[in-house]
């Protein structure tokens, strides 16, 4: 009985620490197994006691790209608990703070984690001499996102001014207007980038798991719908909901919860492609011409794809954060912004929004004193981590039927897996 073993320890090129393992007899796969090798962070007990005030700060710290995520997503949980209904403004500045997140996050993941994979190069660092133009573009996309966050948040990171009902303080006017048109200068370079990364090949196989997004009738959601759509199975569920229908479980070869679909068991994706799949007819016009040139229609199912959809991502979220910039400064009032009233009160919600990576749910219980009982986050990467493990499993099990070798495979399984744009670090919140 021949056994080989692949191993691929210290993954390179995400976020965090995990490694996979498979194990291979007699030219067929056995078993796989995806090890998330952080410690746990305990961010969930770090809040419990503390003044709903202080949670969004807290929880922010989760992830440094995703935290204005993290933020809105805690302060719709505590929302609905109190059942506060923010303005139209208050929206559309939270649209323009996930979405610099967006911005940030994808331009990171796409040239620096993911583009090596297809250049043959071992980091990033060498596109700076190959192509410097590409390499300097695709940087000032980065800092476009950190600058959207700063103005809007008050910080590239960990942003301080969203608070519950509405925003401490507001951009100038100019300022919306500058940064409108910022977005509007990099939209060809982003459109550009659909076709690069639709140019590099990629194997093509399907996953088994289900996906998951937000949805909302005529909208590509990212903080504004609390309704939830198993697209396989057209199961859709209210945020409050989330327990009676995602389920949780340890494995022993993880540091990470990983998840499934409860009423069936099945394994599921949350990503950028989950969410054109859900809403890809809402799209923006420039982002749905590059995706329907891409041939990114749903149902799309090769999660090695999730890199395109970054990139129509990137494209969707600079047409809308131009308009959002520019409906903001022709209505510009001080203090439009600011928070609303609202009183105090016990409850329990679960706030959910789209991080770059999926979807994020934050649940909070309080007392009558707005100090908080419980909390509970599922970060996308952690609802991810089972899916990622069976696709390895398809993907592998394809490859050795092709007779490839190993070292191919290895590659393949990496590329799979940045592909995710996985937070392991986040997975162990």
């Amino acid at each position: 009985m021949a056994i080989t073993k692949i191993n691929v320890d210290h993954i390179a090129r995400i976020e965090g620490h995990g490694n996979v393992h498979l194990v291979i007899k007699d030219g067929k796969l056995e078993s796989v197994e995806m090890n998330v090798v952080e410690a746990v962070r305990f961010f969930e007990a770090m809040v419990a006691g503390r003044s709903f005030r202080e949670s969004s700060y807290v929880c922010s710290r989760v992830c440094g790209i995703c935290s204005p995520t993290h933020v809105v997503t805690d302060l719709q949980a505590i929302e609905r608990i109190f059942d506060v209904e923010v303005s139209e403004r208050t929206k559309l500045l939270r649209q323009l703070l996930i979405y610099g997140s967006y911005l940030q996050n994808h331009a990171s993941h796409l040239f620096v984690f993911a583009v090596p994979d297809f250049i043959g190069q071992p980091s990033v660092f060498p596109l700076a001499d190959i192509d410097p133009a590409l390499f300097e573009q695709a940087l000032g996309l980065k800092r476009l996102g950190n600058d959207l966050c700063t103005v809007v948040g008050g910080r590239s990171i960990h942003p301080i001014t969203a608070v519950v009902g509405g925003f401490t303080s507001e951009p100038a006017r100019d300022e919306y207007l500058r940064l409108a048109d910022a977005m509007e200068a990099q939209i060809p370079f982003a459109e550009a980038v659909v076709d690069l990364f639709n140019s590099f090949a990629v194997t093509e196989f399907e996953t088994r798991g289900d996906l998951l997004a937000t949805v909302e009738p005529g909208g590509y959601p990212v903080q504004s719908s609390n309704t939830l759509r198993f697209l396989q199975a057209g199961e859709e569920f209210d945020s409050n909901d989330r327990d009676e229908h995602i389920q949780e479980y340890k494995v022993e070869h993880s540091g990470a919860y990983f998840s499934k679909v409860k009423s069936s068991g099945r394994n599921y994706m949350t990503s950028a492609l989950t969410r054109i799949n859900a809403s890809w007819d809402n799209l923006s016009k420039r982002a749905k011409i590059a995706a329907a040139k891409a041939g990114l229609r749903p149902p799309e199912l090769n999660p090695m794809r999730n890199n395109v959809a970054q990139a129509v991502e990137l494209v969707d979220a600079l047409e809308r954060c131009i308009g959002y910039c520019r409906e903001l400064a022709a209505t510009y009032e001080p203090g439009a912004s600011l928070p609303v009233p609202y009183e105090v009160k016990a409850g329990r919600a679960i706030g959910v929004t789209e991080a770059p990576r999926g979807v994020a749910f934050h649940g909070m219980e309080l007392d009558d004193e707005g100090r908080i009982v419980r909390a509970s986050i599922m970060t996308p990467t952690c609802q991810n981590l089972a899916n990622i493990e069976d696709d390895i499993r398809v993907l592998a099990s394809k490859l050795l039927a092709e007779g490839v070798s190993e070292d191919f495979i290895r590659l393949e399984v990496e590329k799979l897996i940045r592909a995710y744009d996985p937070c392991l670090s986040c997975s162990v919140h």
